[in-house]
């Protein structure tokens, strides 16, 4: 059986010279971006491109740094400045990092500035009341100090009853006996009775925002539990009573629960006059 033959027809010239286009593309392509290291229209473009973003994330990440500091400054005047004023306590930091990326960045801003708003609307109401708490803080001598001397100071000292070393947790103001002893803040009598642990007839009064007061060793108290007193209203009267070596005040502030020093809220240097005027005298 005789085979037949396949005839193969010669490709058309119109294809033959778009293959031979095509080939000559891709030459001049490779040619002119790898060998001449030339760029493509589309690579400038997508460059372009890039670089906008580029400088808009560094834009962008520039102003969250801006306003992340702006917040940890408000966050410190917070801190030390309005809590510190109101006797509130310090709140605990944000935990973060604003430098990661735009991303954590942002949640990190949305979280301080958060904070910080519920830090500020717990502060307007104090900050609204700052005429009462200005007179609740103690900030008088408890009796005129042209009357009496400053005897102990507070911290340690050498105990008169035990004659030994012993922290002193206020301070003893001796004198007359008889002599008037004023509230040094507005507040509530939360104890007025004899101590029979040392302190004798005593006055404890809760003025608020954090402050105590203590009034030992009166020779009488003439306030009642309950009562409500303003600065410069007497409370008892100056003399001897509990352990005590003589006519004499022992007088304690307490801040939060901790008994602090009370002569960083009084001057022991006014005259008869400037006390009197502080002070609701008969």
């Amino acid at each position: 059986m005789a085979l037949k033959k396949i005839h193969i027809h010669p490709l058309p010239k119109w294809m033959l010279l778009f293959l031979a286009s095509l080939v000559m593309f891709v030459i001049y392509y490779l040619i002119y971006t790898q060998v001449l290291g030339f760029k493509t229209p589309r690579r400038i473009h997508l460059e372009e491109r890039n670089e906008r973003l580029l400088s808009e994330k560094e834009r962008i990440q520039k102003r969250l740094a801006d306003v992340g500091q702006t917040l940890t400054q408000l966050k410190e005047r917070d801190q030390n400045v309005y809590r510190a004023i109101f006797g509130m306590a310090f709140r605990n930091d944000v935990t973060g990092d604003s430098s990661y990326s735009p991303f954590s960045a942002i949640n990190y801003l949305y979280t301080m500035a958060y904070e910080q708003s519920m830090s500020y609307d717990t502060i307007a109401p104090i900050a609204e009341n700052i005429t009462k708490m200005t007179s609740c803080v103690p900030s008088i001598p408890p009796v005129n100090p042209t009357k009496v001397t400053l005897t102990s100071h507070f911290g340690v000292r050498s105990d008169p009853m035990a004659g030994i070393a012993k922290v002193h947790m206020g301070v003893d103001l001796a004198g007359p006996n008889g002599q008037p002893v004023y509230a040094t803040g507005d507040g509530k009598v939360v104890e007025a009775n004899i101590n029979f642990h040392g302190y004798g007839n005593e006055v404890i009064i809760d003025h608020g925002f954090g402050y105590t007061t203590r009034y030992a060793h009166l020779k009488q108290y003439v306030v009642h539990v309950g009562q409500y007193v303003t600065r410069g209203e007497q409370i008892g009267i100056l003399g001897t009573s509990g352990k005590s070596t003589g006519s004499h005040l022992h007088y304690e502030v307490m801040y939060r629960g901790n008994r602090v020093n009370p002569v960083n809220f009084f001057d022991l240097r006014l005259s008869d006059e400037e006390y009197k005027r502080l002070v609701k005298t008969k």
